[in-house]
């Protein structure tokens, strides 16, 4: 995941074989969950799921509940073949205005973290922050480093993590999307930060599979090696 902004389909490191999640819908709890479902057959289940899939796919536009029955409308005109207007007209409009609100929300974000105790914002953007000090060195943008880290979204999701496979990831910091290579080389061995990444120096208005275009990205990074270049 954090292979430059287009990594290639191969690529093989340990950093792109993150597991990417879009927003998810709130788990019920157990008991709740059994009582919603109880009778239902299997089919009706998959197609219960079948909806979570598309509120998920809706995470990005962050919709009210009067937009919310615009779409139920809209899934019920068109099940009806009877859409109020042209689909090949207005479709084209829809990633820009997910991409719009990603970034109105992101902003927000942005600003608030800039305020946390201990958070530095950097001229690119990136808003850097100490959660363990390091007493060792810092990696220049030339090594290779080994880390353990989480990344979210802002609304707390999940997208990838080191910690969920169980394996520290190392890659060099040339490789990386910009608020890492940046971010990292403020750190000291052993040390742990926040790096909270706007679009510009992630992953941009293109996104990612399960980053919105626009988003803005936290990171929790320690920092465990540092290897330069031709080291071991």
């Amino acid at each position: 995941m954090l292979l430059a902004q287009t990594p290639a389909p191969s690529a093989k490191s340990t950093a792109a074989k993150s597991t990417t999640v879009a927003k998810s819908t709130a788990a019920p709890a157990p008991a709740a969950a059994a009582s919603a479902t109880a009778g239902m057959t299997d089919d009706q289940k998959t197609i219960y799921a079948l909806g979570l899939s598309v509120y998920k796919s809706m995470a990005p536009f962050s919709l009210t509940p009067a937009e919310l029955e615009l779409v139920k409308k809209a899934m019920t005109d068109a099940a009806a073949g009877k859409p109020a207007l042209d689909l090949d007209v207005q479709g084209p409009k829809i990633q820009p205005l997910a991409t719009a609100r990603t970034k109105a929300a992101s902003k927000a974000y942005l600003d608030k973290a800039a305020l946390q105790p201990g958070a530095v914002r950097l001229p690119s953007g990136l808003i850097y922050r100490d959660e363990r000090a390091g007493t060792g060195a810092s990696p220049k943008a030339s090594d290779t480093v080994k880390v353990n880290y989480r990344g979210t979204l802002t609304n707390g999701t999940e997208f990838d993590s080191s910690y969920k496979r169980n394996e520290p990831a190392s890659f060099p910091l040339t490789g990386v999307i910009p608020c890492w290579t940046e971010g990292v080389q403020k750190m000291k061995l052993g040390g742990k930060a926040m790096l909270v990444c706007p679009a510009e120096i992630a992953y941009g208005d293109r996104g990612q599979q399960g980053i919105p275009g626009g988003a803005t990205l936290v990171f929790e990074i320690e920092l465990l090696a540092i290897n330069p270049p031709g080291g071991r």
